[in-house]
């Protein structure tokens, strides 16, 4: 490109750098190029400061014009009716400040809706308002929890935006190949160029993405560079095969049973366990049967335990950790890490043909028998297996409230996450009608959204008992906002009676009522503008 020759009275080259040294010098020390000294002098740096100003920006060429943006893809999906858009905007605009005195106020806290909608959204299949993407992104920008919701919702136009800001380059993180379509299988150099090139978090996306479509795939492509990964890595990459684990994965977690690392090493034998027919679950099975028998010369017939007495090369490679945490025995240690990993179906024959409800009956002599019920409580939790977790679960009015083999809420909440939604419904609302709400909070969260009716029901039913006893609402707290978010919107005409204060009893916490028919009126206001806002997606 051919430049404009400058014009002749134009400045020659560094008269700026004198103008700026002058300045910084000041003109006592330093007078400025065609200036004369004197107290004129600083007026004549200013006045020629200001021309040459004009001259540098008069004499820039014109730069090329940059490449415009494509234009952001159209989303193909149904626009969002236009009730449930104006609802949408509100959702994003709250920001509701903290409550005083630990009070949560009687207004719905709008944010804690918004996963719900967005997955009533999802749901219907549709498309987001082309003006709320921004909020979008900023909501799940600050939220970890909202991202897949709501990228999905989001649509295209999220990735179109978030190459455009880099605040938003967490939609690209979390989208295979960077926002661009995933190459097909015909594209095979497109995903192994990805793989090779990509940042881990879009390798990691990549995987779980064709895993999902074509697990041998995604074996062979983990397979092409497992051993030049580093160990986190491997650890990250060995554990996205959790989803849809299968027997054909078994040579490839074998190998990595030699791994360097020995938490890859300890995650293999995690997942060969879950696969009952795997080799590993067979040498863990014999195993295992070597330290439980059953012992028919006591009346009744019980459990006999024999812990192992060392931790072989073999028991290692399989997966068990040899030093155990401070307080734990090495026997009950190892004994634990080897009945985890053994099938369930091993104790049907191994015990005299009995069920899980029977086997789990049965007494354990030696004091084992915590030891070998929490380890069946893990076997059932890894093993999805059904029956052994009811065995284990036992009823929920029972009075040791766990059942005969949970060692804490957390297990049992796992438990019940092998059950299917209405029977773990079923169990929880049993638990509550029988031991409160003092302990239920865990077990609430692994219950399908809505709740179904008779769990519903046992919750306002102890939250009314609560009330009745006349303390502060405030330990409730927590199950009160599950109830917000999972009770029935049908509930709300349930809860009418509830909304007054009741009247004090002389051992009653002052001021107690009053805050309960506040938490009542919170959760009557949430559930009926949950209602409206399926209603406005015609999702009632």
């Amino acid at each position: 490109m051919t430049r404009t020759p400058a014009p002749a009275d134009a400045p020659v080259p560094g008269v700026w750098e004198e103008l700026v040294t002058s300045a910084l010098l000041g003109t006592d020390r330093r007078t400025p190029p065609g200036c004369e000294p004197g107290p004129r002098a600083p007026a004549a740096l200013l006045d020629a400061a200001a021309a040459e100003t004009v001259r540098r920006r008069a004499g820039l060429c014109p730069a090329r014009a940059a490449r415009r943006p494509e234009p952001a893809p159209k989303d193909p999906r149904p626009p969002l009716p236009a009730a449930a858009a104006r609802r949408l905007t509100m959702l994003l605009a709250d920001r509701p400040g903290p409550a005083g005195g630990g009070r949560r106020g009687a207004a719905p806290d709008l944010m804690e809706l918004l996963p719900q909608w967005l997955a009533t959204a999802n749901a219907r299949g549709f498309a987001a308002p082309p003006q709320t993407v921004p909020a979008l992104l900023d909501a799940a920008r600050g939220r970890t929890d909202l991202r897949p919701a709501a990228l999905t919702f989001a649509g295209p136009r999220s990735l179109w935006l978030a190459r455009l800001n880099p605040d938003w380059r967490f939609a690209l993180r979390a989208t295979p190949g960077g926002g661009t379509a995933l190459p097909g299988p015909e594209a095979t150099e497109r995903v192994r160029r990805l793989w090779e090139e990509g940042l881990f978090a879009e390798r990691v996306a990549l995987l779980a993405s064709l895993r999902a479509g074509d697990p041998v795939a995604a074996r062979d492509l983990l397979a092409s560079t497992w051993t030049t990964e580093r160990a986190e890595d491997r650890l990250m990459f060995l554990d996205s095969l959790r989803t849809g684990l299968e027997p054909p994965d078994e040579p490839f977690l074998e190998q990595a049973l030699a791994d360097r690392s020995r938490n890859v090493r300890a995650t293999a034998a995690e997942l060969l366990s879950a696969l009952p027919a795997s080799a590993l679950a067979t040498r863990m099975a014999a195993r295992a049967m070597t330290c439980v028998s059953l012992d028919r010369a006591l009346d009744p017939p019980a459990i006999a335990v024999e812990a192992p007495h060392e931790c072989d090369a073999g028991m290692e490679r399989d997966g068990v950790v040899a030093k155990p945490p401070s307080g734990r025995g090495e026997r009950s240690w190892w004994f634990g890490q080897l009945l985890e990993a053994a099938p369930l179906g091993t104790w049907s024959a191994r015990l005299g043909g009995r069920t899980p409800e029977e086997i789990v009956a049965l007494p354990v002599t030696d004091d084992w028998r915590s030891d070998l019920h929490a380890a069946w409580c893990r076997a059932a939790v890894r093993q999805r297996d059904g029956a052994w977790a009811r065995a284990l679960l036992g009823a929920p009015t029972a009075p040791e409230a766990g059942g005969p083999g949970a060692v804490s809420l957390a297990e049992r909440a796992k438990l019940l996450g092998t059950l299917g939604a209405a029977e773990r419904a079923e169990w929880v609302a049993g638990f509550i009608a029988t031991h409160g709400l003092s302990e239920a909070f865990q077990l609430l969260g692994m219950c399908g959204v809505p709740w179904a009716p008779p769990l519903g029901r046992a919750v306002v039913d102890a939250l009314n008992i609560a009330r009745d006893a006349g303390s502060y609402p405030w330990s409730f707290s927590g199950v009160m906002g599950l109830a917000e978010r999972c009770l029935d919107p049908s509930e709300a005409s349930r809860l009418d009676g509830l909304l007054a204060i009741p009247d004090e009893t002389e051992d009653a916490s002052p001021g107690a009522g009053g805050y309960w028919a506040e938490a009542f009126q919170r959760l009557v206001r949430t559930l009926r503008l949950r209602a409206a806002m399926a209603e406005e997606m015609g999702a009632g």
